[in-house]
């Protein structure tokens, strides 16, 4: 899926040096990679913002993601330099997959040497652009007698906080030096950061005189939508900005057209399909200020309703957790685990065995959508007391914290007293866990939340009885419940995939063979994860579940995790300041990657 990463920062640590001023910050985001054979890869970094120190900077930065897949991406910020020597003012690593999980898909850290960044994410559904190019004439100076201000224009949009409604700007242009007429380059504007794909969303458009100060002078407003500039620009209509009531001259809309981002070609009187059909209820009010001026909206540019089928990533947007549970194959067939070679062998070195390599890979991508962090782990194959046991638990706790926590109850299990048997049967926990997924579901619906599970089982056999299996399997698969199963070692694992092939429900059950992965935890991930985006979408919409709103939250509700080492990373800058890494630049070893 297509994301788009949004950063801001407050309260760094000023490097403009001694009677320098303020520092002129900008971020550099550059893509990480676990792969020893490729090299991190600069994705994108946003404009400068002139003398601040808690930038809210605007350019955003897109790129694709895999669930499954660890991604992680470093955020370094800059204070720029004319001769181009930027200052670095600190950087945070951040994974995408726990960006995404927590709340109103933002993540904090705080920076070695002070100050805070922040990231959110959100999903890019872009079908619809603005090509927009405009002019202004005679507008009223903001510079005195000798000088003429330098003009850009700014487009704010109405976004709803907990704390109510806030304007955020989301565009600016270049600014023209020294021009009361200025003529803007043609731009291309992204009508779901402009106006959430609603053609008829009102927005302002403001100019201001750009100060190196970065303290811009306000020149004048409006309010309109991108159905008004639309308009505007066929009638070749020009209008005025305002401010404090007062006219401070007129703007031209030489060209405003939706196109289609996909075939490119303009949308024609009908509509692009993807964008807002506006709706019957009125438009919100104006801004109650005579500071601004209003423009007609004009006719509207009719747009069929979108169909608007949820994704994973609306479901995760509107705070759907996803639950993991872990159960672990402790038949006989494994082996003694005191002995060097077998698949449960706890090596004094410490190095891991297949198993927790798995656990560690699987468990470390899930846990970013959990927000507690707390896992049940169950074992099954075993006997207690001369008693066949196949769905027990590991540990001494219910549910372990973190990833760590699953290990431990892991290594635990072997000083219980168990003595491992057979056969390999995994329905009960399969049962257990469809009951606890149901269980959860149910109580989140009742507090207006949606909770979705996940088991891991990890074995290293076939099952005993397919066809009870594949029962079992039909029976839980309107359960809110993916089931992930891992086949560890060399054994014949044909009805682990016949499960896969042949259930008569909705597919839930995910199988994959270890040992084609274990030289690439990335690998092991992306395959057992990939089905799960469309098993947990295919669950809500098939119980006419929609995806709760966004959820949004205020800085002071976000968690900040500590100052990290930083990655010392190279980075090199062009003439025209974009950021690249040298050729040879530092591999960033997995081990820097793996997020809290």
């Amino acid at each position: 899926m297509k994301i788009t990463i949004q950063v801001k920062a407050t309260r760094l640590p000023n490097v403009a040096g001694l009677f320098k001023g303020i520092s002129d910050p900008f971020a550099v985001v550059t893509l990480l990679s676990s792969d020893r054979s490729a090299k991190p890869a600069v994705i994108g970094q946003t404009e400068v913002q002139k003398n601040t120190l808690n930038p809210d900077w605007i350019k955003s930065i897109d790129m694709n993601y895999e669930l499954g897949e660890p991604t992680n991406i470093l955020v370094k910020i800059f204070d720029e330099v004319r001769k181009g020597d930027n200052k670095s003012m600190g950087s945070a690593v951040f994974d995408i997959g726990a960006v995404l999980g927590a709340k109103g898909n933002t993540k904090a850290k705080k920076l070695k040497n002070g100050g805070t960044v922040f990231v959110r994410i959100f999903k890019d559904e872009t079908e619809g652009n603005l090509r927009l190019k405009m002019s202004g004439d005679k507008l009223s100076n903001t510079e005195g007698l000798f000088r003429k201000s330098d003009p850009f224009y700014e487009f704010m949009k109405k976004d709803q906080g907990h704390r109510g409604t806030e304007w955020n700007a989301v565009h600016r242009s270049p600014y023209i030096k020294n021009n009361l007429s200025p003529k803007w380059p043609e731009e291309v504007i992204d009508l779901t950061l402009l106006c959430d794909d609603d053609l008829d969303q009102v927005i302002v458009l403001s100019v201001f005189d750009h100060e190196s100060s970065g303290q811009h002078v306000l020149m004048g407003k409006i309010e309109t939508s991108v159905n008004g500039l639309v308009a505007a620009a066929k009638s070749r209509r020009s209008f005025q900005i305002m401010r404090k009531g007062k006219n401070k001259g007129t703007l031209n809309i030489h060209t405003a057209e939706v196109f289609d981002t996909k075939t490119g070609n303009d949308v024609p009187v009908n509509g692009l399909e993807g964008i807002k059909k506006s709706p019957t209820a009125p438009l919100p009010p104006p801004i109650s200020s005579s500071a601004y001026g209003r423009v007609p909206l004009g006719p509207k540019i009719a747009v069929p309703p979108k169909n608007s089928r949820p994704t994973f990533q609306d479901y995760i947007s509107g705070g759907c957790e996803i639950n993991l549970g872990v159960a672990i194959d402790f038949t006989g067939s494994n082996g003694d685990p005191r002995r060097p070679g077998t698949l449960h062998y706890l090596n004094p070195d410490k190095s891991p065995n297949d198993y927790e390599k798995a656990i560690r890979a699987i468990g470390s991508v899930l846990a970013g959508f959990d927000s507690d962090k707390k896992f049940p782990v169950w074992g099954f194959g075993a006997k207690y007391g001369g008693v066949l046991q196949n769905c027990f638990q590991c540990g001494p706790k219910s549910e372990v914290d973190g990833v760590e926590g699953i290990i431990n109850a892991y290594h635990q299990t072997f000083a219980s007293g168990l003595v491992m048997s057979g056969p390999t049967v995994i329905t009960e926990v399969m049962k257990m866990a469809a009951g606890q997924a149901e269980n959860a579901q149910r109580q989140a619906a009742a507090e207006g939340k949606q909770k979705y599970s996940i088991l891991l089982i990890l074995t290293d056999g076939a099952v005993s009885d397919v066809a009870a299996t594949l029962m079992v399997s039909n029976e839980i698969s309107n359960s809110p419940l993916s089931v992930v199963i891992v086949g560890i070692g060399n054994a014949d694992f044909s009805g682990m995939q016949f499960l896969d092939d042949n259930g008569t429900g909705p597919d839930v059950v995910q199988f994959v063979e270890f040992n084609t992965h274990r030289h690439s935890s990335s690998s092991l991930t992306k395959a057992t994860l990939e089905e799960i985006p469309s098993q947990l979408q295919n669950y809500f919409i098939r119980n006419g579940i929609q995806p709760n709103p966004p959820v949004h939250v205020e800085e002071e509700e976000i968690v900040v995790e500590s100052a990290e080492e930083e990655i010392d990373l190279t980075l090199d800058f062009e003439a025209g300041g974009g950021a690249s890494v040298p050729s040879g630049g530092a591999f960033i070893p997995p081990f820097v990657l793996v997020s809290s």
